[in-house]
C-alpha cells in the first residue's frame, strides 16, 4: 500500500490523516512532542488541536520521526510555517530522494520571506512540491462535513495523484497550475481575518466587514500578482473562498485573535492562551516586509501590522483607511 507521512499533529493534518485513511492509505502522523503523543494514542483524541473527534483504534501516530517517513512514498507538510525549517532540517536526512512532498502550512517565513514549499525545496531539493489550500476548518472535514479545496502545483501528475488520494464523497478536490498563487492566497487571507477579527471586537456591522474583507483581498491579490502569481486565482477556492471561511467561521483562529485584539485585549496574552497557532501573526510582519520591498500599497495589512506590533489604537487605523484619499475603485 501506499503509505502517507503526516509531519505535524495539528488538527488539520489530523483531518488530511482521517481523509488519506477514509480512501484505504496507510497513513502515520508525527508530532515533535513524545508526551503529547501518548496522550493522543491513549485517548484517541487529539484532544488539544482537535477535540471531539474519536480517533480509529488503529490510528498511526509516532513522535520518532525517522519511523514516520521510513517508506513513505507522499510526505505531507503540516507544520505551523515559522516552524518548517527546524522540523524538516531535522528529518530531511532520513528521507529519500525525490519522495513528493504536499505542504498544508499557510504563512510566509518571517527570516527570510519564503513561502513554505520554498523552504520545502531548499531543503529537500530533489523533491516536487505541492501546496494545499482552499476552505478547509479541521473541525468540520474530521467531522466529515461537505469541504472543497484546491491543490496548487507546477506537476500535473503529482497534482493529479495527489487529488485522486484525497477526494472522497466528502471532500472534493480541485487542481490549479498557479501554485503560487494557492500558496499565497492561504497566507495572506489570515491577516485579513485578523482585520475582520478587529472589527468584531470593535462591535462594527456588517458593512464594515463585507468592505473590508473586499479591499483586503485586493490588496493580497496585487502583491500576489507581484510576485507571480495569477489574478484568477484569487477569484477561487485559495482566494476568495478560504478568506470568507477565515474571516467569518468562530473556527477561525486568526479572526478569533483579532476580536481579541479589538476588544483591548494584549497580544501577547491572547497568543499565550492560545491552542494552536495564529499564522496571520507572523505573517503580517513578513507580508508588510515583502510590500516594501516590492513597492505595493497594502493599506489594510500595514494597520493590521500597526496595530498587533506598534500599539496602534485600532479606532485610529479604522480612521487612517477611510480618510485615504478618495480613488476609482478598479
Amino acid at each position: 500500500m501506499t503509505k502517507y507521512a503526516i509531519i505535524g499533529n495539528g488538527g488539520f493534518g489530523t483531518a488530511i490523516a482521517l481523509v488519506l485513511r477514509d480512501q484505504g492509505i496507510d497513513t502515520v502522523q508525527w508530532g515533535h512532542d513524545a508526551h503529547y503523543v501518548d496522550r493522543v494514542l491513549s485517548k484517541r483524541e487529539n484532544v488539544k488541536y482537535l477535540p471531539g473527534v474519536t480517533l480509529p483504534k488503529d490510528y498511526a501516530i509516532t513522535s520518532d520521526a525517522e519511523e514516520a517517513v521510513r517508506g513513505a512514498a507522499v510526505i505531507v507538510n503540516a507544520v505551523p510555517t515559522q516552524h518548517v525549517r527546524s522540523v524538516f532540517e531535522a528529518i530531511a536526512p532520513h528521507v529519500k530522494a525525490r519522495v513528493p512532498l504536499l505542504s498544508l502550512s499557510k504563512g510566509i517565513e518571517v527570516t527570510t520571506l519564503m513561502r513554505p514549499s520554498q523552504v520545502l525545496r531548499d531543503l529537500l531539493p530533489s523533491s516536487s512540491v505541492a501546496v494545499l489550500s482552499g476552505p478547509s476548518h479541521a473541525e468540520e472535514i474530521a467531522r466529515k462535513m461537505p469541504a472543497t479545496v484546491v491543490i496548487g502545483g507546477h506537476s500535473h501528475l503529482l497534482a493529479r495523484k495527489l487529488q485522486n488520494a484525497l477526494s472522497t464523497e466528502r471532500f472534493r478536490v480541485y487542481t490549479n497550475t498557479d501554485p503560487i498563487g494557492v500558496e499565497l492566497a492561504g497566507a495572506l487571507k489570515n491577516i485579513i481575518a485578523i482585520a475582520a477579527g478587529i472589527c468584531d471586537g470593535l462591535g462594527f456591522g456588517d458593512n464594515t466587514k463585507a468592505a473590508l474583507v473586499t479591499r483586503g483581498l485586493v490588496e493580497v491579490t496585487r502583491l500576489a500578482k507581484r510576485l507571480g502569481a495569477r489574478e484568477r486565482t484569487f477569484a477561487g477556492l485559495a482566494g476568495m473562498g478560504d478568506l470568507i471561511a477565515t474571516a467569518f467561521s468562530s473556527h477561525g483562529r486568526n479572526r478569533a485573535v483579532g476580536e481579541k485584539v479589538g476588544k483591548g485585549l494584549a497580544l501577547k496574552k491572547i497568543l499565550a492562551d492560545l491552542d494552536g497557532v495564529a499564522e496571520g501573526v507572523a505573517t503580517t510582519r513578513s507580508t508588510l516586509a515583502l510590500a516594501r520591498r516590492h513597492r505595493v500599497d497594502m493599506p489594510i495589512v500595514r494597520e493590521v501590522h500597526d496595530i498587533l506590533f506598534e500599539g496602534k489604537d485600532p479606532q485610529d487605523a479604522l480612521t487612517a483607511l477611510m480618510t485615504r484619499s478618495t480613488k476609482t475603485e478598479i
